[in-house]
């Protein structure tokens, strides 16, 4: 089997979920034509960070920017988020996404 990100991180105690990830999210869901996949990030990340999904969340920062999703819209998503989502949801992404954008 090809090593994926899911494969990796969970693939050997959970094989039927790395391969659900890899095969019907990541080769169907997000390979479909309706949205771009920065279009996808947005979205992605938005409900992580509704959800306060920080785990999640490391990852599709760095796919978002990946698929072209700016530094300074990252925040701006975040600081949007902040009056739906909640203060602490917001300043907990924003610590990950800063994490992540100095990085790059």
């Amino acid at each position: 089997m090809t090593a994926t990100p899911a494969h990796d991180l969970i693939g050997d105690f959970a094989p039927k979920l790395a391969a659900l990830t890899d095969d019907v999210l990541f080769g169907d869901v997000w390979t479909r034509d309706a949205l771009s996949p920065r279009d996808r990030s947005l979205i992605t990340c938005a409900a992580l960070i509704t959800n306060g999904n920080v785990e999640q969340l490391r990852y599709h920062l760095t796919l978002a920017v990946t698929n072209g999703v700016t530094p300074a819209e990252i925040t701006e998503a975040i600081t949007h988020l902040a009056f739906y989502a909640g203060w602490p949801r917001a300043m907990s992404a924003i610590a990950v996404a800063r994490e992540i954008v100095s990085t790059r």
